[in-house]
């Protein structure tokens, strides 16, 4: 019962942050290098000072990712729900306990995800992470959460898709 309404809010979270989080944001982190060690300094010190944040708030980590981005000052009631979502988290997975880059896959020298494994006392989350560079400067583009780990892994290890 507890695993059933946590899928349902994040079900709700997940496809209220897909429609909240469509835009990019400015990263702020300069260009400069090879494009893998650009995305290394740009886009992770942006996903490390998220995670600080988010170690001690969620709210505190989410106001950070949106006050980068001039775009959503006036979306501050479909950012509140974000963070609402967030917080509502905690009392079902339990205390943040840290992080674990599970991959990192680049298109192209200007478009780069980040996924990571949150982990949390009870069960872990995903966090995702787009960044995108039009010019000279990374930006956030897309963020989200799940939990849908656990059945991809499951799915994986099935027979059927050894032989694949």
């Amino acid at each position: 019962m507890k695993r059933l309404n946590l899928k349902r809010i994040l079900t709700t979270s997940f496809l209220l942050t897909a429609i909240v989080i469509g835009c990019a944001f400015n990263a702020k982190a300069q260009t400069s290098g090879t494009a893998g060690a650009t995305v290394s300094k740009g886009a992770m010190s942006y996903i490390d000072v998220f995670f600080k944040k988010y170690k001690v708030s969620s709210d505190s980590a989410i106001d950070y990712l949106f006050s980068t981005n001039k775009l959503f000052v006036h979306n501050s009631y479909q950012i509140n729900q974000l963070k609402q979502k967030l917080d509502s988290l905690d009392f079902s997975i339990g205390k943040y306990l840290g992080k674990e880059l599970i991959s990192e896959k680049s298109a192209t020298p200007s478009l780069v995800v980040y996924s990571f494994l949150v982990k949390h006392e009870n069960q872990p989350i995903r966090f995702t992470f787009m960044f995108y560079k039009p010019q000279n400067e990374w930006e956030l583009y897309r963020f989200n959460y799940d939990d849908a780990m656990d059945l991809e892994l499951m799915e994986a290890a099935k027979i059927n898709n050894k032989h694949q």
